[in-house]
Formats: structure tokens, C-alpha cells, sequence
């Protein structure tokens, strides 16, 4: 009797079992006396009849059915095996572990942006979690009509809602059309908290949203490429600094592009030329004042020899009459003008 009652006895427990299914139903089988439950850690299992919850499940290890799950059981707690009749019975396994699904969106989702009338086209990737958190919810609207559930299925429920969820998260949040990971985390938690609400209506909660990245046209990508660069141009000291240690970086393993070499090298010349043209206007400045400080000898009216001994002015002094013909008296105004 012992060999034929091993025979009929079978092992309850999840086959063949995968990180990514959410659920997986043991059914179509008849509960021998005799059987065993296993249950691997990450798994609960949920005895079901007739489409209601009998007992749910929770620690790991093996379980003798008939003397350690039977008596928790709701309706079948009194059940009797006998030799030849078992148990129909379906078992349900659920992951309980929380599940990490990488999003992205297919193709590009136009938001409302100034000056465009079609709006901005972008495209976002992520990642979310979800586990499941109602089992009675769980089994009425999904286990009860399938077999398994797996993380794909999730996904799909999720992106045939995310683009309007993303569209409205990033009006309502987005503060800067062009810089949207700049408040990436307020949009995100926006975005997780309607997925959660709908998929509550299934069991499933998700625990965490999160966007990875938002891509924009080439043709902005570029703009903020440029104003990136320009930005740092501005900076003339951060901007030489940068270039001189990807120098350095790029040239002490002996290869690698000369560009950065050569911006800084050309930065430094510039400064060095700044330099000696400050100087230069330095030491200017040094000798006019010293010109400036000198004391003027003052101005002599120009002179001409005269043959009869002492000199004779060019121009009078009094009036400024040239004294073209060498003459002792101005013949303008008779000044005298030997000196």
C-alpha cells in the first residue's frame, strides 16, 4: 500500500519558475493523500476552489497537505482523502518580489511648447516597479481567467497609458520646456502616482517611477549644444583650466587628439598677449606722468645772430610780426628785438 499510496501522491509547487512572470497557476490536477506543498522563497501560494480564495500561504519550505495546509483551509478544512479520491483544488503562485521594467517610448510625443505651433516632439526612457499588492483583486480580474501573468503583460497595461500620463505630467510640472530633466523628479512621481491608480484596479501597485532621460530633435540638441559651449567660452579661466587638464589627460598616455592641446595653448597665448599689452600701456601711462611732472622751461622766441653782436628775434615778442629782414625793431609795433 505504501508504494501504491507514493504513487498517487504529487509535489504541489511552481514549475519551471522565472523572475519575470508575476503569477503562475498549478491546476487541472487532483490533490493526492499524501502530497506535499512547496513553497521557494519570493512565492506565496493561494489555495483556490471554485474560484475563491481557500487559504493563503506565505512561509517557505515543504508542507505535508493533508495534516499542515487542509485544516486552514476555509471550506475544505474538514476534507477526508481517501485512496483512490484527492482534492480538486487550483494553487496559485505569486512573485512577491518587487520587479524593475525598463520603459521607453516608441515614437516621439508632441508637447505643447511656445512659438510651436505642432509642439515639441521628445522622446523619454525610464524605468518603473511594480509588485502585487491585492490578491483578491489580482485573482478577479486577472488569475481567474489566466494562467500566468508576466511582467510584459504589465508593460503592456502600462505604455498604452504612459503618453498621456508623460504629456500632462510634463505640462503641468515641466518649467523649462528645454531642460525637462531639470524637474524630472516631480514629473515622475506625477506620472507614478496615476499609473499606480490604475493598476490598483488589478492588484498591482507600482512603487517607483523614474525618467532616465528625455531626448529632444537634432536641431535643439544642437542649440544647447552651442549654448553649452558658449557658456563656458565666457569663462575664459574655467574654460582654460578645462582644456589644460584634458591636455594633459589625453597626452600622458601618448595618444589620443591634440584639440584640447592646442585650445589651451592658444588660450594661454592669448593671455600672455593680454598681458604684455597691459604692461605696455602700463609703462605709457608710467612716462607721461613722468613727462607730466617735469618742470616746462619756458618758451623762447626764436633767434637769429646778429652780425653787430647779440641775437635778433625771428618773430616780436609783443605782437608776433615776423622779422624776416633781421632788424633791430619790430616794424609792426617798434618793440625791440635784439636780446
Amino acid at each position: 500500500m505504501g508504494f501504491f499510496s507514493n504513487q498517487l501522491s504529487n509535489v504541489v509547487e511552481w514549475e519551471q519558475f522565472r523572475d519575470d512572470m508575476i503569477f503562475w497557476k498549478w491546476d487541472n490536477k487532483e490533490i493526492k493523500k499524501g502530497s506535499k506543498l512547496i513553497i521557494r522563497p519570493g512565492q506565496d501560494a493561494i489555495f483556490m476552489f471554485n474560484g475563491k480564495i481557500e487559504g493563503i500561504f506565505k512561509d517557505e519550505g515543504s508542507f505535508d497537505i493533508e495534516s499542515q495546509i487542509v485544516p486552514f483551509l476555509s471550506t475544505l478544512k474538514g476534507f477526508k482523502f481517501g485512496f483512490n479520491s484527492g482534492m480538486r483544488a487550483e494553487v496559485l503562485f505569486v512573485n512577491t518580489k518587487e520587479l524593475t521594467v525598463k520603459w521607453g517610448t516608441k515614437n516621439a510625443i508632441n508637447i505643447p511648447a511656445p512659438n510651436l505651433p505642432g509642439g515639441m516632439p521628445i522622446k523619454s526612457f525610464g524605468t518603473f516597479c511594480c509588485k502585487v499588492e491585492d490578491y483578491g483583486l489580482l485573482i478577479d480580474k486577472i488569475a481567474g481567467i489566466k494562467k500566468q501573468f508576466t511582467i510584459d503583460d504589465v508593460k503592456e497595461r502600462i505604455m498604452s497609458m504612459l503618453d498621456q500620463t508623460l504629456m500632462r505630467w510634463i505640462v503641468r510640472e515641466g518649467k523649462d520646456i528645454f531642460n525637462l530633466q531639470a524637474n524630472a523628479y516631480e514629473i515622475s512621481k506625477g506620472i507614478q502616482s496615476d499609473l499606480d491608480m490604475e493598476m490598483q484596479k488589478i492588484g498591482i501597485g507600482i512603487t517607483n517611477f523614474a525618467i532616465s532621460s528625455v531626448s529632444y530633435p537634432k536641431e535643439i540638441q544642437e542649440m544647447a549644444t552651442k549654448a553649452a559651449s558658449q557658456s563656458m567660452v565666457n569663462d575664459m579661466d574655467k574654460y582654460t583650466k578645462i582644456a589644460m587638464a584634458d591636455s594633459i589627460g589625453k597626452n600622458s598616455g601618448g595618444h589620443g587628439s591634440n584639440i584640447a592641446s592646442d585650445m589651451a595653448g592658444m588660450q594661454v597665448g592669448m593671455m600672455m598677449g593680454q598681458q604684455m599689452a597691459n604692461q605696455m600701456a602700463q609703462n605709457q601711462q608710467q612716462n607721461n606722468q613722468q613727462s607730466y611732472n617735469q618742470p616746462q622751461q619756458p618758451s623762447q622766441p626764436q633767434q637769429n645772430a646778429n652780425p653787430q653782436g647779440g641775437n635778433v628775434a625771428k618773430f616780436c615778442p609783443n605782437c608776433g610780426t615776423p622779422n624776416s629782414a633781421g632788424s633791430n625793431f619790430c616794424p609792426n609795433c617798434g618793440t625791440k628785438l635784439i636780446l
